[in-house]
């Protein structure tokens, strides 16, 4: 079973529609999914699912970025992670990556910078964001747009991030985490 983490400031908001709807779509036509609000999120969810997937947010939602230690589960987890957009934020958060403001509106051009599973080559992507992480020697960079890092992955942990949103455009990366050997 893999749990969606509904990454938006309150439940049942205007952007569960737009950013954890797509993403169920995605996800279940592989594996069960379960979505759980980043708030209610508990030990039992984490121990019961095979991968995570933490979705994107609206552009002026920066709420998790604010509560980092409602994700401390990421230290320890040892299932895949998926972050996408404030998913790949929060992430960096939690592990002390700087954030800094760069706003990336639209089809974004992304170069794939080392060989990973989740994509290859260089492709357009759909960009929503105003922050982005900057580098760090506890993660990979795994591709880049011009402006920032757009996918990463910790080189320890089968932790995920991408800064473009794959459930608008690039649903063959979400295919792909799914696919993950753990």
């Amino acid at each position: 079973m893999i749990l969606v983490v509904d990454m938006n400031w309150k439940k049942n908001s205007l952007g569960y529609s737009e950013f954890v709807l797509p993403i169920i779509e995605a996800t279940q036509k592989s594996e069960k999914c379960v979505v759980k609000h980043y708030s209610e999120v508990a030990d039992s969810d984490i121990q019961g699912c095979s991968r995570i997937i933490l979705s994107g947010t609206t552009l002026k939602d920066n709420v998790t970025l604010e509560q980092t230690e409602k994700f401390a589960w990421l230290k320890t987890v040892d299932k895949p992670v998926l972050g996408v957009c404030a998913g790949m934020q929060t992430i960096g958060a939690v592990f002390g990556l700087l954030l800094t403001r760069s706003m990336e509106i639209g089809m974004t051009q992304v170069k794939t910078q080392n060989a990973n599973p989740l994509c290859s080559g260089t492709f357009k992507a759909y960009s929503l964001h105003n922050y982005c992480v900057e580098s760090s020697d506890e993660f990979e960079i795994l591709a880049e747009s011009t402006k920032c890092i757009q996918a990463l992955k910790h080189k320890r942990k089968p932790l995920y991030g991408v800064l473009f949103h794959p459930e608008v455009r690039n649903l063959e990366i979400i295919k792909r985490f799914i696919q993950l050997k753990q």
